[in-house]
C-alpha cells in the first residue's frame, strides 16, 4: 500500500505534505517496525509508547504518529489528539476497511456480553448466514477458532481489524464483536462500522479505570451514539438500537442514539417481549412475543438471567436483521453451552459442581440465584476479587453471596501485585456484615485450589458447588507472572480426589503449601 492511500481517510496526518511511498505495515510495538513501517505511539497505563519513537525511527519507519511534540528523529512526525482513535483507522485501512464489507453487530454490557453473541452467532448461522465471532473467549472465522486472549477484554484494534480482514476473505458476510467498555473508551473497535449496537446491562464494574459509573456508562454508550456515524456500506442494513427496557441503562442509551431503536424486556412497554417463562430440566422454555409473532423458545443454557441474553440475541436477529422468528428458535436450541458460563463438572459426584464466569456483584447474584432454583439442597459458592482492580466489589461480592449461598469460600482471582491477605480481609469484612460467620457459613482459604477442594469436602448429595469469576480463563496473575490455570481442570482434579478416582493433577499457584 502506498503511504498517501492509506492516511487518505485521517486528515490530522495531511497527506499532501507527505512524502509518498511503499508501506509495509502498521504498528504500535516499535520492536515490530520494520523499513517502510507506519509507528503509532500509544500512551499506556504504564508506559508511554512516545518513548519510542526514536527507536521506531532508527529501524525505519517512515512516518511516527504521536499525541506529543515533534521528536525530531529525522522521520516524518504527526502530532494527532488521540494515537488509539488514529492507530484504529490506520489498522482498517490497512486491512481495506473489512468493516464496510460486513454486516456489523457489536454487543456491550456489564455481563452476559459473551453468552449473547455466542446466541447471536449460532441463530445467524440458522438462518444460513456465514457468520464470524469475536469474543473474549475467542474468535471464530469460518471452521477457525482462535484463541483472543488469556484475560477479558476486547483485542486490540490491530488484532480486531485482522481478524475482520480474515473473515472478509473467508467470504463471511456477517461478524459479531463484543465490545467491552476498555474496547470502547480506548477505540480498539473504532472504524468497526456497526450496523447493530446490543446492550446486555449496565452494573457496577470496573470503576478502577472508568472512575465513576457514569463514565463507565459513557463508555458504553459510544457503541450507541456511533451508529449514526458507520459508513455506507454496499448491503444496507437499517442501524439499530438493541436495548434492555429493564435495565437502568435504557433511559440514558436511548437519549444517547440518533438511529432506530428496539427494546426487549419483561415490561410490558418493550418492543420484544417475554411471557410464560418455565424451567426444563436443563436449560429454559419460554414465549418471545412481538409485532406478528409469538415464537416458543426452548433453550439448553440454565439460569433465569439468561433469558433476558436469550431476548437480546432474538430482537438483534429477528427485529435488527429480519431473520425469521423460527429460525431465531432454531438457532438458541442449537447452542448447548458456552465455555465457562453455568458449565456443570461430572465426574459421577452425588452433588451439582459449576464452573461460572460471574466475577460482578450483579452477575454473582445471578447465578446464585440460578443456583438456588436447581437445586432443594444447600448452594456452595467459591470466588474471590482481582487486585488492581475495582475494590469496591470485593465488599459488595461477598455480601451478595453471605446473602444467597448456604456456605461462601472466598479465595484469590489475580491479586496481582496487591496482597492477597488484605484483600481476603476486605471481603471477609464484607461477608460478615449481613451476619456471615467466619469459619461457619465463610472462610479465607488462599489457594485457589485447596478452596475448590475445601468446597468439594463440605457438599453432600442435591448440593451445588459453584466455582465464580475465572469461568474459561487459562492463567491467573499473581505478581506480574501469569500462572496456568483454569477453574474447569481444577474442578475435576478436586472431584477426582474427593471420589478416589483417576483425574487430573490441580494446576500449581504460589499460594500452595
Amino acid at each position: 500500500m502506498r503511504l498517501h492511500d492509506l492516511v487518505a481517510e485521517s486528515p490530522e496526518l495531511e497527506r499532501g505534505s507527505l512524502p509518498d511511498g511503499d508501506v509495509s505495515g502498521v504498528t504500535a510495538d516499535s520492536r515490530q517496525v520494520t523499513p517502510g513501517a507506519v509507528f503509532v505511539a500509544v500512551p499506556g497505563l504504564t508506559i508511554d509508547g512516545s518513548g519510542f519513537l526514536p527507536d521506531a525511527a532508527a529501524r525505519g519507519a517512515v512516518l511516527l504518529v504521536g499525541e506529543g511534540p515533534d521528536p525530531a528523529a529525522g522521520v516524518p512526525y504527526r502530532q494527532v489528539a488521540d494515537a488509539r482513535w488514529t492507530l484504529a483507522h490506520l489498522a482498517a485501512a490497512w486491512h481495506g476497511y473489512p468493516a464496510r464489507r460486513l454486516v456489523m453487530i457489536g454487543v456491550t454490557g456489564t455481563d452476559g456480553k459473551t453468552t449473547t453473541c455466542n446466541l447471536i452467532h449460532s441463530i445467524l448461522q440458522a438462518a444460513g448466514l456465514r457468520s464470524g465471532l469475536i469474543s473474549t473467549v475467542n474468535a471464530v472465522i469460518g471452521d477457525r477458532v482462535l484463541d483472543t486472549g488469556f484475560h477479558v477484554t476486547t483485542p486490540e484494534a490491530l488484532e480486531v481489524q485482522a481478524y475482520l480482514a480474515q473473515m472478509v476473505q473467508a467470504g463471511l458476510t456477517h461478524c459479531v464483536l463484543e465490545a467491552t467498555s476498555h474496547g470502547l473508551a480506548q477505540h480498539r473497535v473504532a472504524a468497526c462500522d456497526f450496523d447493530l449496537g446490543v446492550v446486555t446491562n449496565i452494573t457496577h464494574e470496573h470503576l478502577d479505570y472508568h472512575g465513576t459509573f457514569d463514565a463507565y456508562r459513557e463508555a458504553k454508550g459510544r457503541l450507541f451514539a456511533g451508529l449514526s456515524e458507520s459508513a455506507p456500506k454496499p448491503q444496507p442494513v437499517p442501524r439499530t438500537a438493541i436495548l434492555n427496557r429493564d435495565d437502568e441503562s435504557f433511559a440514558a442509551l436511548s437519549g444517547r442514539t440518533r438511529v432506530r431503536q428496539v427494546s426487549y424486556g419483561r415490561s410490558a412497554d418493550a418492543d420484544v417481549q417475554v411471557v410464560e417463562v418455565a424451567r426444563m430440566s436443563p436449560g429454559l422454555s419460554f414465549v418471545v412475543v412481538g409485532d406478528g409473532y409469538r415464537q416458543p423458545i426452548e433453550s439448553w443454557l440454565r439460569g433465569d438471567f439468561n433469558v433476558s441474553n436469550i431476548l437480546a440475541a432474538f430482537a438483534a436477529t429477528v427485529e435488527g436483521l429480519r431473520v425469521p422468528a423460527n429460525k431465531a428458535a432454531e438457532g438458541i436450541a442449537a447452542l448447548r453451552a458456552i465455555p465457562g458460563r453455568m458449565e456443570p463438572i461430572d465426574l459421577g459426584q452425588p452433588f451439582t459442581a459449576m464452573v461460572d464466569f460471574a466475577h460482578t456483584p450483579n452477575a454473582l447474584r445471578r447465578a446464585l440465584e440460578a443456583a438456588r432454583t436447581m437445586t432443594s439442597g444447600r448452594v456452595i459458592a467459591v470466588f474471590g476479587a482481582a487486585g488492581l482492580r475495582d475494590r469496591e466489589k470485593r465488599r459488595l461480592m461477598a455480601e451478595v453471596s453471605a446473602q444467597l449461598a448456604d456456605l461462601t469460600i472466598l479465595t484469590a482471582e489475580d491479586p496481582r501485585t496487591e496482597s492477597l491477605d488484605a484483600i481476603l480481609a476486605e471481603m471477609a469484612a464484607g461477608a460478615a456484615s449481613p451476619g456471615g460467620i467466619e469459619g461457619r457459613t465463610f472462610w479465607r482459604i488462599p489457594d485457589r485450589g485447596q478452596a475448590i477442594r475445601f468446597g468439594a469436602a463440605q457438599a453432600r448429595g442435591g448440593d451445588i458447588l459453584l466455582a465464580c469469576g475465572k469461568g474459561h480463563e487459562q492463567s491467573m496473575c499473581f505478581g506480574e507472572t501469569e500462572y496456568a490455570w483454569d477453574d474447569r481442570v481444577a474442578m475435576r482434579a478436586a472431584l477426582s480426589d474427593l471420589l478416589g478416582r483417576p483425574g487430573p493433577a490441580m494446576p500449581k499457584l504460589p499460594t500452595q503449601g
